[in-house]
C-alpha cells in the first residue's frame, strides 16, 4: 500500500497531535502516524489516571482528520518515504519527527526476564512497570490493591507523582531516589522536603541518597528490591520512573544528525531540509527539554513555517515546571508547587523567601542583576502568573526588595 501526503508526522503525543491539528486549521493537513493503539492523549495527566481520579477518555485530544496507526521502522530521505512494520509505505514532501522519548529502564540485576532493555518487547518480570505509556499507567492501574507493597524507582517528577497516586489507591509505597533529595533538578532544599512531607503525610516512605542494585523475582514475578547497602524492600509491585531518553533510533537509522536529540535549527529543520524534529526527540541550541510546554511552542511555531508563515522561528522556551498532586483527599489534601529558572541563587544573587511551616506553603524568588531569574513555590500559587510573566519578560525589575516581596504576596495577582 503507497499513500501521497504532503505532510507526515510521525508520533502520536502531545506535540505531533498538536502540530497536526494546527495544521489542519490553517488549511495544510497533515497525516499523523502513530503506534499506539489509543487516541492521542494528554500524557501528562496519566498520574491522575492511576490516581484515579480521572478515566482514560478525559485526557484524550482532538484527533486529527488523518491519523494512520503503525508503527514506523525506517526513513528513506532519498525517496522521502516512510516504511512500516505492516508494510505500508507512505510518501511524504516534509516529514515532522515527534518520536518523544521512551523510559529508561535501569540495568539491574534480575530486571529484564526475557531480553535486553531496548528490545520492542523488553520482558519486565510481573509486578515491574515503566510508567510512561497510557497502557503503562493502565496495566499499573489494573494491578494496584489496596495493602500492596509497592516501591518507586526514581524521586524525580514523575516518580514523585507515581508514589502519590499509588498512595492514594491504597497501596503501602516506598520511594527510592539515588540523588540526595526529591525533584534535585527542578526543586531547592526546602522545597523537595515539602514534597517529602506532603509524601510522607500520605504514607510514603521515602529513601534518599540509595541506590537500588537488584530485583529479585521468584516464579517470574517480583518479590523484592535490594538497595546498594544489603537492605532489602518487599515488593508486589515496582515502577520504574528513572527519566526518560529520547527516542532517535529513526532519525540515527536515516543518517541526520542526532546529538542526544535530534538537531535542528531555529525552524525546527534537521540536517535534512525536508524533516523536521519537535518535541521530547529535538534538540535545539543544545537543549533537550522534554517538557510540555516547550513541545507546544515548538508545534506551533513548526505549523505557522509549514502553512506559509516564512518568518516563524523557534527561539527557546522558557518554561515552568508545575505539579499538582490530586487524586482522592489525603491527609494533606491537594499539592501544588512550581518552579521556573535557576532556584539555587549564585553567589551576589539577592533571595526573597516567605515560608509557613504549619501551613505548609514556601515561596522564594532569586534575582541577578535587577532581573529574575528563578523561583520556586509550594503550596498556594496565587503569585506564580505575576512572577512567570516577570521572569519570561526578563526585564529590569522597578526596585529591589519591596516590589518583589509584594509579587511573593497573594496580592501580587495570579
Amino acid at each position: 500500500m503507497t499513500s501521497k501526503t504532503r505532510v507526515v508526522v510521525i508520533g502520536a503525543g502531545l506535540a505531533g497531535a498538536r502540530l497536526a491539528r494546527r495544521l489542519g486549521e490553517l488549511g495544510t493537513p497533515a497525516l499523523l502516524v502513530g503506534e499506539e493503539e489509543h487516541r492521542p492523549y494528554n500524557r501528562v495527566l496519566l498520574a491522575e489516571v492511576l490516581a484515579g481520579r480521572y478515566g482514560p477518555e478525559v485526557i484524550t485530544l482532538p484527533a486529527p482528520a488523518e491519523l494512520v496507526r503503525a508503527r514506523v521502522t525506517g526513513l528513506d530521505r532519498a525517496a522521502r518515504e516512510v516504511r512500516c512494520a505492516d508494510g505500508t509505505v507512505i510518501a511524504y514532501d516534509t516529514l515532522v519527527l515527534a518520536t518523544g522519548s521512551n523510559p529508561v529502564l535501569p540495568p539491574l540485576r534480575g530486571l529484564f526476564a526475557t531480553g535486553p532493555p531496548d528490545a520492542p518487547e523488553h520482558g519486565l518480570p510481573e509486578g515491574v512497570h515503566a510508567f510512561r505509556t497510557l497502557d503503562d499507567c493502565l496495566g499499573l492501574s489494573k494491578a494496584v490493591r489496596p495493602g500492596m507493597r509497592a516501591v518507586v524507582i526514581g524521586g524525580g517528577l514523575l516518580g514523585v507523582s507515581a508514589a502519590r497516586a499509588l498512595a492514594v489507591r491504597g497501596a503501602q509505597v516506598v520511594l527510592a531516589q539515588q540523588a540526595e533529595r526529591l525533584m534535585e533538578r527542578q526543586l531547592d532544599p526546602a522545597a523537595s522536603k515539602l514534597v517529602r512531607r506532603h509524601l510522607g503525610d500520605l504514607g510514603v516512605e521515602v529513601h534518599t541518597e540509595c541506590r537500588v542494585r537488584d530485583v529479585r523475582c521468584a516464579g517470574g514475578a517480583v518479590r523484592s528490591v535490594e538497595l546498594a547497602d544489603g537492605y532489602a524492600l518487599d515488593a508486589d509491585l515496582v515502577v520504574l520512573a528513572c527519566g526518560v531518553r529520547p527516542r532517535v533510533g529513526l532519525a540515527q537509522a536515516a543518517g541526520l544528525v542526532v546529538r542526544k536529540g535530534v538537531v535542528v535549527d531555529d525552524e525546527l529543520r534537521t540536517s535534512d531540509p525536508h524533516v523536521h524534529a519537535i518535541g521530547d526527540c529535538a534538540q535545539h541550541d543544545g537543549t533537550l527539554y522534554g517538557l510540555a510546554a516547550p513541545a507546544l511552542e515548538q508545534a506551533d511555531v513548526l505549523a505557522g513555517l509549514l502553512a506559509g508563515d516564512a518568518g516563524a522561528r523557534y527561539t527557546g522556551t522558557r518554561s515552568l515546571t508545575r505539579l499538582t498532586l490530586t487524586g482522592h483527599a489525603g491527609p494533606s489534601g491537594p499539592f501544588d508547587l512550581a518552579a521556573f529558572g535557576e532556584p539555587d541563587p549564585r553567589p551576589g544573587d539577592d533571595v526573597i523567601q516567605l515560608a509557613d511551616a504549619t501551613r505548609g506553603t514556601y515561596r522564594k524568588v532569586v534575582v541577578r542583576d535587577d532581573r529574575l531569574v528563578g523561583g520556586v513555590l509550594v503550596g498556594e500559587l496565587g503569585t506564580v502568573g505575576a512572577l512567570a510573566r516577570a521572569w519570561e519578560g526578563a526585564e529590569p525589575l522597578p526596585a529591589p526588595g519591596a516590589p518583589l516581596l509584594h509579587l511573593l504576596t497573594n496580592d501580587g495577582g495570579s
